[in-house]
């Protein structure tokens, strides 16, 4: 093992102790139960059902959870997306998924479902720590909305992204107006969607408060934002249940500072 390699175990170690494996194929879940404690010597449980890796995952607090795709008996993107859309405290965890029969239609799918990683079988233990290292040491922004769950998929929002850019506003924004204007569309999504998804559209509305007030430069955003997450969370402690029209009235001050898209440009609230 080379001294680099070394370096990023020394790194990575201590956030791998407790890994899921939801893989129906034991030799392939051997292997890879067997590298994770060579590694960091993890615990792992192995799962060969979507029933069971769901139940793990809700008991065990994984620090990473690794999903075979493409097979029957266990259905990993439907495993991503429970886990994102649960109260357990794994939700966040970082999620790997694996598989030998990789299709652009595949990682996409994979991608909106939450996943951090994509990993290709047959993999060597440098591809291995490469997914590792990304997962644990180069955290990524996390989007808290309706439609999506998970990491934020342009991965340029820490500032790294050097490709393309794919959106009209994106030249013309900000890092920091992208932010909040992203911010305020969940807002935006969340307010519509709080009688057929009440518990998400609360976690998202909460969210958003919260990243806009550490988020905003402009005082009168601060407050709005502020005087929104007041709202909210005086809600909560009522136990009433959330009506649209009381969303719309406490979001409509924050949402005035929503930047308008031309109609042909208008994008869905979710980061595509």
């Amino acid at each position: 093992m080379f001294d680099g390699d070394k370096r990023i175990i020394e790194k990575i170690a201590p956030r791998l102790k407790r890994v899921v494996v939801a893989d129906p194929q034991p030799a392939s879940a051997r292997l890879f139960t067997d590298l994770m404690r060579d590694i960091a010597q993890s615990h792992v449980w192995v799962a060969g059902t979507t029933e069971r890796a769901l139940r793990i995952a809700e008991t065990c607090d994984p620090q990473l959870i690794v999903l075979e795709l493409g097979t029957p008996e266990v259905d990993g993107l439907a495993i991503a997306r429970r886990i994102r859309r649960s109260n357990w405290l794994c939700r966040k965890a970082p999620i790997i998924t694996v598989t030998g029969a990789a299709t652009a239609a595949m990682i996409l799918a994979a991608r909106d479902a939450g996943v951090h990683e994509f990993l290709r079988k047959p993999y060597s233990m440098k591809d291995l720590l490469r997914r590792l290292e990304a997962v644990t040491v180069k955290e990524r922004d996390w989007v808290e909305g309706m439609e999506y769950i998970g990491p934020d998929r342009r991965r340029f929002n820490s500032g790294e992204y050097a490709g393309p850019l794919k959106r009209k506003t994106d030249g013309s924004e900000t890092p920091y107006q992208q932010k909040v204007n992203q911010a305020l569309k969940i807002v935006r999504a969340a307010v519509a969607a709080c009688e057929s998804d009440p518990q998400q559209a609360m976690r998202a509305m909460l969210t958003q408060a919260t990243t806009l007030q550490s988020l905003a430069t402009d005082l009168r955003l601060t407050l709005a934002a502020s005087e929104f997450y007041r709202n909210l969370m005086k809600h909560n402690q009522s136990g009433a249940p959330l009506t649209r029209a009381a969303a719309e009235a406490w979001s409509k001050p924050l949402l005035t500072f929503l930047r308008t898209d031309s109609p042909r440009s208008r994008e869905a609230v979710e980061l595509a």
